[in-house]
C-alpha cells in the first residue's frame, strides 16, 4: 500500500519534506516542501529547472519534476519536523532517462522480468576533517597504522556514536563501527537489502554523516583520496541474487570449476563474469572523479597498502584483488570509491551482472596472490584505467554496457564528464610550476 505522505506528516509531527533527486555526478538536490503542500506534490511532483544541476539539459527545456517514492520516505533524526524522500524525474509525462535513480529503476525491473532480486550492501567510508577540510580534524590520529585504532574512535565518539543511533533509529540494522585505515577516517557497517533500499540508504547516509559532522564543527568528505599519503575512501559493495520470495540465494552452491570451490553457483559464476567482462568501463561509473585515479593508481600508503585494486583479477577470501569471494552466496566489489552517485553504482552492477548471465560469461582465472606484493606475476589481467578520461574511453568503447545503462544516460554522462575532464585538463597547478618554471 502507498504511503500517503500527508497521513505520514500528520502522525509524525512533520513540517517540512525534502524532495530529494541525484543528479548525474551524485549531487543531492531538494526542495524543501511544507507539509500542508506534500498531498499535491506526491501527485504531481516539485518543480526542477534541469540545467540548474549536473544534467544534460539547457535553460529551454520545460519544468523537470521530482515524483516522491513514497516508499523512500525517511524521518530526520536529528531534526524530526523534516522528512526526506527520494524522487524520481519526470518531464512532460515522461521518464527522465538520463536520471540515476530512474535508470537504476529500469535495471531492476529487467532483472525482475528474469526472476532475479538483487540484493547489496556498501561500505561508505568517510574522513572527519576540520570545518575548513585543510586537515583532519583529531591532531592526535598520527598512528602509522591507524586502522581500529581504539582511542582514536573514541575521540569521535560523539560523531560516530550519534550517527549510529540513528541508524537504529531508522532500523538499519547497524552492526559494527571502525576507525578506518587511514589518519581521520572512519567506516560504518549496516545491514544489506535491496537494491534500491540500498541505494536510497546509502544516498541518505551521505547527507546524514555531512549534517552530524556539521552540527560538531566538522567536515566530512567521502571524496576518494583526500589527503596524499593515506589511504583513500573506498565504497566496497557486497552483492548476491536472490528468486522472487527473497529466501533463496541464487548464487549460493557449488558451481563447476574455480567459482564453485569459493561458493558461487553457476549463476554467480557469469554474473561474476559479466563484472570482470565490463571491468575497465565499469571503472568510469564506480570511480566517476579526476581524483578518483589518486586512489586505485596510488603507490604504497603510510599503512603499507592503499587496499585498492588497479588490476581486473578476482579472488576467494583476499583483499588484494578487485573482487573478493568472501564466502559461499555472495562477493565483493572493492573497485567503487566514495565519490560514487549511490544510484549509478547499483545500476552499473545490475547492467553488468545481467550482461553476464546472458552470456554465460566465465569471469577467468581466479588469483589467489598477494596482488600488492606478487601483481606482477599476473601478465593476462587487463590493468584498471589509469585517469578519468582513459575510463571515460573504455566505456564509450564497451557499447553493450553503454547500451544496458541506456543510451539517453549515456551520452549525457559522457559529455558532461568530458567537460569536467577538459576543465582539470586545461587547469593550471602549482605542480607545473614547480616542475617546468626553470626548464
Amino acid at each position: 500500500m502507498t504511503t500517503d505522505l500527508a497521513k505520514f506528516a500528520k502522525d509524525n509531527g512533520v513540517k517540512y519534506f525534502m524532495i530529494s533527486f541525484t543528479d548525474l555526478f551524485g549531487g543531492q538536490r531538494a526542495k524543501l516542501v511544507p507539509a500542508q503542500a506534500i498531498a499535491g506534490m506526491q501527485q504531481e511532483g516539485a518543480g526542477f529547472a534541469g540545467f540548474a544541476t549536473w544534467l544534460d539539459m539547457t535553460p529551454a527545456h520545460p519544468d523537470m519534476l521530482a515524483v516522491p517514492d513514497p516508499s523512500s520516505v525517511i524521518q530526520l533524526p536529528w531534526k524530526p519536523e523534516v522528512a526526506w524522500v527520494a524522487a524520481n524525474c519526470v518531464m512532460e509525462g515522461q521518464s527522465v532517462e538520463q536520471a540515476p535513480r530512474n535508470v537504476l529503476n529500469r535495471l531492476i525491473a529487467e532483472a525482475e522480468a528474469e526472476g532475479l532480486y538483487v540484493k547489496t550492501g556498501v561500505e561508505a567510508e568517510f574522513f572527519l576533517l576540520n570545518a575548513d577540510g585543510s586537515e583532519i580534524s583529531d591532531p592526535y590520529d598520527t598512528a602509522e597504522k591507524p586502522c581500529y585504532d581504539q582511542q582514536a574512535v573514541m575521540r569521535r565518539y560523539d560523531v560516530i556514536a550519534e550517527i549510529c543511533d540513528y541508524m537504529l533509529e531508522l532500523g538499519w540494522g547497524p552492526y559494527q563501527n571502525d576507525h578506518e585505515d587511514a589518519n581521520g577516517q572512519f567506516e560504518m557497517n549496516w545491514e544489506f537489502d535491496d537494491i534500491l533500499r540500498t541505494a536510497d540508504k546509502h544516498s541518505f547516509f551521505k547527507f546524514m554523516v555531512k549534517s552530524v559532522a556539521e552540527k560538531h564543527g566538522l567536515r566530512a568528505t567521502f571524496m576518494p583520496k583526500p589527503i596524499a599519503g593515506l589511504t583513500g575512501n573506498g565504497c566496497h559493495c557486497h552483492i548476491s541474487v536472490w528468486d522472487k520470495t527473497g529466501k533463496t540465494n541464487v548464487f549460493a552452491g557449488a558451481g563447476d570449476g574455480q567459482t564453485g570451490e569459493v561458493g558461487l553457483s553457476e549463476r554467480g559464476k557469469h554474473f561474476l563474469g559479466g563484472i570482470m567482462k565490463h571491468a575497465s568501463a565499469l571503472a568510469a561509473i564506480t570511480n566517476p572523479t579526476v581524483n578518483s585515479y589518486k586512489r586505485i593508481n596510488a603507490p604504497r600508503t603510510m599503512s603499507g597498502a592503499t587496499w585498492a585494486p588497479n588490476t581486473v583479477t578476482w579472488t576467494g577470501n583476499n583483499r588484494t584483488h578487485m573482487v573478493r569471494v568472501p564466502g559461499p552466496g555472495r562477493f565483493e566489489l572493492r573497485l567503487p570509491d566514495g565519490a560514487a552517485n549511490p544510484y549509478l553504482l547499483q545500476a552499473v552492477i545490475v547492467a553488468a551482472g545481467l550482461s553476464g548471465l546472458r552470456a554465460k560469461a566465465d569471469p577467468g582465472q581466479r588469483h589467489d596472490i598477494d596482488m600488492y606484493a606478487e601483481g606482477h606475476r599476473v601478465t593476462d589481467a587487463p590493468r584498471l584505467p589509469l585517469n578519468l578520461l582513459d575510463a571515460l574511453r573504455e566505456y564509450d568503447r564497451d557499447t553493450g554496457l553503454k547500451a544496458a545503462m541506456g543510451e539517453a544516460f549515456s551520452q549525457a554522462f559522457l559529455k558532461l564528464k568530458h567537460q569536467e575532464w577538459n576543465a582539470y585538463a586545461t587547469h593550471f597547478s602549482q605542480w607545473e610550476k614547480d616542475n617546468t618554471l626553470d626548464i
